[in-house]
């Protein structure tokens, strides 16, 4: 009012997904270059949710010590040796995020030379994923095969990195893709004859009690629970009319989940998310299809 005098329009608060994989690529992708002279092939794989959490707190990551990763990875997530020491091209997105790219190929002429482009690509692909635009998660990215032509003019930046970005999106929808939702650590305090009231309102709103603990010498009740972070929009508010102000919540980011179901069922409860999320972002309000990406041989 004091200065444009213009409406604000208010929208829905925005929460952030990740996409993911629950099995590997049913078929090893291929994808081509502009030029038609270049081969990338791809698969896409689940990654340990304990192997995640260790890449993002910096145990598994870029920065950590190399023989202390290799290690880690062999003994306790049991990979491969050689792989765990060497075949690791890349993290991503922003080089230190919990996704991939891992060279499985032999014998390949000239592999070096694209690396770099490769690794480009796949920043890009796990910075936006198919299905909504969202950050990737917890995917292994193989790289099985390349086939390259001779002269390094043909397979520069240009013909190297739309062909990889594409190959990673149809490897991840061949993987059974779905999201994860942000979820919070709810700790709360109240009175015994409250939590009648606590427990409505998590049933309400998807919320799971995992501990309730008497505080010594109190009549308080300190418990601890589980909210996904969209349900948690007014939380404070109903909580507080459910218990007539007697409990007091605090929530932290505590991990991220699986969301039940499959993007690609049509009219799931995930799909209508999914729709929803590229409808606010503008783009083409339909599930990305598998031909856009891959291509025959």
């Amino acid at each position: 009012d004091e200065y444009a005098q213009c409406d604000f329009i208010v929208s829905d608060p925005v929460v952030s997904y990740r996409e993911t994989v629950s099995e590997t690529s049913s078929v090893t992708c291929l994808a081509k270059s502009p030029n038609k002279h270049n081969r990338i092939y791809l698969q896409a794989e689940p990654m340990d949710e304990e192997l995640n959490k260790a890449i993002e707190d910096g145990a598994a990551g870029p920065k950590a010590d190399p023989k202390e990763r290799a290690k880690l990875l062999c003994e306790k997530f049991e990979w491969d040796k050689q792989v765990a020491q060497t075949k690791i091209w890349c993290w991503g997105p922003e080089t230190d995020g919990a996704n991939l790219v891992v060279d499985s190929t032999v014998g390949v002429q000239y592999l070096i030379e694209i690396k770099e482009h490769v690794n480009s690509a796949f920043q890009w692909a796990t910075k936006e994923g198919p299905l909504c635009e969202e950050n990737m998660r917890g995917i292994r990215f193989n790289l099985m095969d390349v086939t390259l032509h001779t002269d390094a003019i043909h397979r520069g930046a240009g013909q190297i990195m739309p062909p990889t970005r594409r190959c990673c999106f149809a490897a991840e929808l061949t993987a059974k893709p779905t999201l994860q939702e942000p979820v919070f650590l709810v700790e709360i305090t109240c009175p015994q004859e409250a939590m009648s009231g606590v427990y409505n309102c998590m049933n309400l709103r998807r919320g799971c009690v995992f501990e309730e603990n008497q505080r010594e010498g109190t009549p308080l009740v300190q418990v601890k629970a589980h909210l996904p972070v969209s349900e948690s929009f007014g939380f404070v508010a109903a909580l507080r009319q459910a218990t007539s102000g007697q409990a007091f919540p605090q929530c932290v980011f505590d991990h991220w989940e699986n969301l039940q179901g499959n993007p690609l069922d049509k009219g799931s409860k995930m799909e209508e998310l999914i729709l929803g999320i590229r409808k606010r972002k503008n783009l083409k309000v339909e599930m990305p299809a598998l031909g856009d990406y891959l291509d025959k041989l």
